[in-house]
């Protein structure tokens, strides 16, 4: 058994895995966000409850640069208290077993290449829309993290009177003076306002599909994170948004694949761990 760990600027999510199946889960909500000791605690708070004798190894996806091999994590997305944390040897020192540490974003694009979407193709981009936007790029079948899980922070390229994450992450819908939740189920009863402004977050969702086409020519892009869940409001106008492409027989090419897997993240997280860790810390 493995524990997948999902760190978001807003939850924590743990769960529970035996032969790549999610066997029990567990999602709290972060508060007290500025105090590291809060937070670390909260995070060993939602692992806990999942750990036994069974259990061989931790894999931890963090919204952050991180130093794989020491498991230290740097200036964490919004949680501003993870300026420098040392992660794995905290949470080795707590459980006593084996713990791997990466960005969240390359967890997703793990378990999408292990379990879902992303496994009939050798290259892809995965992009994670939600409290940020993240990126992962595999090449080749092989995770691209470049210094400290620095590649792919797409999201920071400048965009308007901002950058490229501002407009296609949660920020973008407080320029409305909503949330993407509420203006979710506002869609789906068919309300005009909530329909327009979700064809306007694709238009700019579809400037980050851009960069990314430009700078790595992908076989396909895998869609996940919380936004994408309302994906059928706004994919015709991200698909829409394409039509400026310079090398159209490059885009024909290309799919463009919203993740189905449920708990993807969870599982990609596990995938960090190698087979039968045994070792105790």
């Amino acid at each position: 058994m493995i524990i997948g760990v999902d760190l978001g600027g807003t939850n924590a999510r743990a769960g529970l895995i035996e032969k790549g199946v999610v066997a029990k889960s567990i999602s709290n909500k972060l508060v007290n966000k500025h105090s590291l000791e809060s937070t670390l605690e909260q995070l060993v708070g939602t692992i806990e409850p999942l750990m036994n004798e069974k259990v061989e190894g931790i894999g931890i996806g963090v919204p952050s640069v991180v130093d794989i091999e020491k498991g230290i994590v740097y200036d964490v997305v919004n949680i501003p208290s993870w300026k420098k944390v040392e992660l794995k040897t905290i949470l080795e020192e707590r459980f006593k077993i084996p713990v791997y540490v990466n960005n969240d974003v390359n967890c997703f694009a793990l378990g999408e290449h292990q379990y879902g979407s992303a496994k009939p193709f050798n290259s892809f981009v995965a992009i994670s829309v939600g409290t940020g936007l993240g990126t992962a790029i595999v090449i080749n079948r092989e995770l691209y993290v470049g210094v400290n899980c620095g590649a792919g922070e797409i999201g920071y390229f400048p965009y308007l009177d901002k950058n490229l994450e501002y407009y296609s992450s949660s920020s973008f819908f407080d320029i409305h003076s909503t949330t993407a939740e509420a203006l979710f189920f506002a869609a789906k009863d068919g309300d005009p306002k909530a329909l327009q402004v979700w064809q306007e977050y694709g238009h700019h969702l579809g400037q980050v599909l851009k960069v990314a086409l430009y700078a790595y020519a992908p076989e396909a892009v895998i869609l996940g994170g919380s936004i994408s869940n309302a994906h059928k409001f706004y994919e015709e106008s991200l698909i829409r948004s394409l039509d400026d492409f310079m090398y159209p027989s490059l885009l024909k090419q290309v799919k463009i694949i919203k993740s189905k897997t449920e708990n993807i993240a969870l599982l990609g997280a596990a995938a960090l761990v190698p087979v039968n860790t045994t070792a105790a810390v």
